[in-house]
This record gives structure tokens, sequence and C-alpha cells, in this order.
């Protein structure tokens, strides 16, 4: 019930209490109140005639950075007393310098500036407007309504320059690149000899081999490097990467996601993306920085959810041939083994990078004897499931995200397989 008519009622008892009782004292009773009534609705805002104008600073930044918010509004009616002006934001978005909120007077046909500036974690905000509340100087009558605006912002994922990400798909595209293609032709790595053939440049004969025959002459063979098609997909799902404490392990993943995608599209790969999160989020391969824009938006947009099922996981072949190198993001579950096993059977070899979630809670819980002990018993069971997807032929990595990506990866990601099983071998021995 309103004000005005809680005020009302009172002066109405109190005229039939003064009439019943015959008393002159309590009818006097009511007059200030009913002075008081007429007063307010005299002053009051008959009707809300503004308008509103958003200006910002940028469209999109990054964790950390900040954007100023300059907001306009101008009446266009009669003087208002009383203004309140809120601007709504979201969670991710807190007020770096200013206020979103102004308590104001409006005379009639004037306008009021003001700006304030935020920053905030990985997300995307649409203003839509201000929620605008006018009333009287005795607060009697009040009038709301919602002033419509324009404005969009963009926080970008974290970046984690990665140099180079070392991948060693089945099969490549045709075009020049850094992936050995296990084919001879141009190149720097030396593949095999073959006799000479005409066109072949002399520098690349084998002089000291074709010394050792009659009439025959060799050419050195260096391998071809080339591009891959690639394909990374970003586990989402809720239960798995969100915690009792509301924190979460997905911005660790949306960070690698960004990372290992801008490292790929540098080589000159053609890279796509599937976010599996709140719904399956698709960027069509490509090429270049423009892909990467797109890659960079996809992930900015990104949340957590459980509406698919990830056993489902479907990797359309038209976007990515049976050969071409998936990387699988996630913190993993040990359901998802045989999701991941039938990936490598259809052909596809993959790579896993997976943010610790053990380690990521323990450091939330506190060093108490209890969590020292779950947490043993889970890292055990998790070293048994990375055991079982490296028997499986799939590279893991176990990312504790205590350590920058980038050191991850240089140190994980950067040589090929082959190359660091060779390293584990040696320190073995």
């Amino acid at each position: 019930m309103s004000r005005i008519a809680l005020l009302a009622a009172l002066i109405y008892i109190i005229f039939l209490a003064g009439i019943g009782s015959l008393n002159g004292s309590v009818l006097r009773l009511a007059l200030p109140l009913g002075l008081y009534l007429l007063a307010g609705l005299w002053r009051g805002p008959e009707k809300l005639n503004l308008s509103a104008e958003r200006t910002l600073s940028t469209e999109q930044i990054r964790p950390g950075e900040s954007i100023t918010v300059i907001i306009t509004v101008t009446n266009h009616g009669e003087s208002l007393d009383q203004v309140s002006l809120h601007d709504p934001l979201p969670d991710f978005l807190e007020i770096f310098e200013g206020s979103n909120n102004r308590l104001v007077r409006l005379p009639a046909q004037d306008s009021l500036s003001w700006s304030y500036s935020v920053r905030g974690r990985r997300g995307s905000h649409t203003f839509n407007g201000l929620s605008i509340l006018a009333e009287d100087s005795l607060g009697l009558v009040v009038k709301r309504t919602f002033l419509p605006t324009r404005g969009q912002l963009l926080v970008l994922p974290s970046v984690a320059r990665v140099r180079h990400i070392a991948i060693q798909p089945r099969q490549t595209r045709v075009y020049s690149g850094i992936i050995p293609a296990r084919q001879g032709g141009t190149g720097i790595e030396f593949f095999g000899l073959r006799e000479y053939q005409i066109g072949d440049s002399p520098h690349h004969i084998n002089w000291r081999l074709s010394a050792r025959q009659d009439n025959l002459l060799y050419s050195n063979q260096y391998e071809q490097e080339r591009v891959a098609d690639v394909g990374i997909v970003v586990d989402g799902r809720s239960r798995i990467n969100n915690f009792c404490d509301r924190s979460s392990i997905f911005d660790d993943s949306v960070l690698a996601a960004v990372a290992v995608s801008s490292a790929l599209l540098s080589d000159g790969n053609r890279v796509g993306l599937l976010v599996y999160g709140d719904r399956a989020r698709w960027t069509s391969p490509g090429y270049g920085k423009r892909q990467r824009e797109r890659i960079m938006l996809n992930l900015a947009l990104a949340k957590t959810g459980e509406s698919q099922n990830f056993k489902s996981l479907f990797i359309p072949r038209r976007m990515f041939p049976t050969n071409s190198q998936i990387i699988l993001i996630s913190p993993l579950h040990s359901d998802d083994l045989p999701v991941l096993a039938q990936l490598r059977v259809s052909g596809y070899p993959l790579m896993v990078i997976s943010p610790d979630p053990v380690s990521f809670e323990v450091r939330r819980l506190g060093n108490r004897d209890s969590v020292k002990l779950a947490a043993r018993i889970a890292r055990l069971e998790r070293e048994i499931m990375l055991r079982d997807l490296r028997g499986l032929g799939i590279q893991v990595v176990n990312w504790n995200t205590v350590i920058p990506f980038d050191q991850a990866a240089r140190a994980s990601l950067s040589r090929p397989i082959t190359f660091l099983r060779a390293i584990q071998r040696e320190g073995r021995q």
C-alpha cells in the first residue's frame, strides 16, 4: 500500500473517531495530517518526462583494466525535487571510481551528467538502461520508470603468452607451416636420401655418399613442414568446474584456451573452438587475427552449465577431418575415459590439458589433517586416471594452476611428445 493511501486512511479514521466522540480536539488532530497530504500531492511529480544517454570510453577491456561510463539525464518536463538514479551492474563488474547511484534535484528543461569507472572479470554486459525513482520532498508521491540506454561492455579473457605448442597430427594441410609432415620436400630437417633428379639443387647433393658410388649422385631430402587442423574443446561442466565455496577453475581453462589458440594461430594453423558449458558454442575453423578475435569473443561469453551431455561429445568431421589434432582442456572426471578412448579409436590425435582441481580446492580448504588425508586420496585417484589416459596414447598435461600457464606450457608443450618421453626415460635410467 502506498504512503498516500496509508495517510488518507489514518486521516479518515481520526475523522470518524472525532465525529463519533463529538470531540473537536480529535478532529483537529486530522488537520496537520491533511495539510501534509495536500502539500505532498501539490509538490509531487505528476509525470516523468526524462531521457538518458550513455557513453563508454571503450567497449572492450581486459581483466584489471578500467572503463569510464558517462551518463547524461535530461528532464523534458516539470521540475523534480528529488530523483534517485541507479545504473544496474552485473556481479563480475566492480566500481573502481565514482558511483553508479545519484540522488539529485532536476529542474525543468535541465540536464545532469556524471561518470564512474568500473573494472572486472571476464564476461559481457549489455547496459539496458537506468532505474529512476522520483518523489516529492515530503516522500509521499513516488514515481518509478526505466530509461533505456545503449551500450555493451566486453571483458576479454586474460592472455598468457605461449610461443609454440608442439603437435603431431596424422594429417596436415597443403600450406607451408612448422609441423613436420612426414614427407620429403622443402624443409630444414634431414628426412632421407634419393637418387639425384634433374632440377635438384646442387647444394642438396650428398657428395660423400656419391663419391662411393659409380656414376650415381644422391641428394638429401628434407622433411616438409606444413600447417594442420586443430580443434580446441573447452569443458565447462558445472559439476567438475565449480566448488562449494562458489569458486571455479573454469577461468583457468579459458586462460589456457586463449594461450593455446593464439600460439597455434600464430604458427599458421587452422583452429576451431568448441565450448561445452551452458550450451555448445562453436567457432568454426579459420586462420589469422580475425579468427583469434572470434575465439576470444566466444571465450569471453563462455559460462559453465549442464545443458549438454558430455558423453555425447561429437566432433563434426566436415569441420575437423579424422586425423586432425584435438586439444581438450578439462579438469577431467573418471567417467570421461570411455569418451576420450572413443575419440582415439576414431582416429583423432588427442592432447589433454587438465587444470588440477585437487590442488585448486585444497588451497581453499586450509591445512587441516582431514583435508590433507582427503587430498592424498583424491590425488592418487587422479594419478590413476591420468595414467590410464596416457596408456591410451593420449598426451596429458596435469597443470597445477599455481604455476603460470606459460611456464607449464614451456615445460610440457613446446617439445614433441616423442622428445619428452625420451627425456623421461633418460631420467628413470
